[in-house]
């Protein structure tokens, strides 16, 4: 059976990133290795001894993976979103709020022809995210 997983890249903070999104998001972190942890961890770089080598988090029914690259190689998420259904306006609103502090707004939270809630924001952590709820169609 074939699965598409996506795989998040962060500048040295995914331990950070994830953390965050367990505890606001109800993520659940199934895994997380560093580095320093992997077998042959003596040839690791003392720079990235504590960082991720390779996570993973499940949010709500999908299963993100991760890991730390190089700052000097990473780049914030760009021309992709994680979209992020949630079932009301004030959840909507509660997690809007949680990723644009210290983030970017792209779109701020507003009502669509298709939301009663939608927005466009990069969280400090680098990832971009379209949070929605849904309006109900007829």
């Amino acid at each position: 059976m074939m699965k598409l997983r996506t795989y998040l890249n962060y500048g040295g903070n995914c331990k950070e990133a994830f953390a965050f999104y367990e505890k606001h998001l109800g993520g659940k972190i199934g895994m997380m290795m560093t580095f320093g942890q992997q077998p042959d961890a003596a040839k690791t770089p003392p720079e990235l001894k504590d960082k991720i080598l390779h996570a993973q988090i499940t949010i709500g029914e999908t299963v993100f993976l991760a890991s730390d690259v190089p700052g000097d190689r990473f780049q914030p998420m760009r021309s992709v979103y994680l979209a992020l259904n949630v079932d009301s306006d004030q959840e909507a609103d509660r997690i809007y709020a949680l990723l644009t502090e210290n983030g970017e707004i792209f779109m701020p939270m507003q009502e669509t022809f298709f939301a009663t809630r939608f927005a466009q924001c990069r969280d400090r952590f680098g990832t971009s995210w379209m949070i929605l709820h849904e309006r109900p169609m007829p």
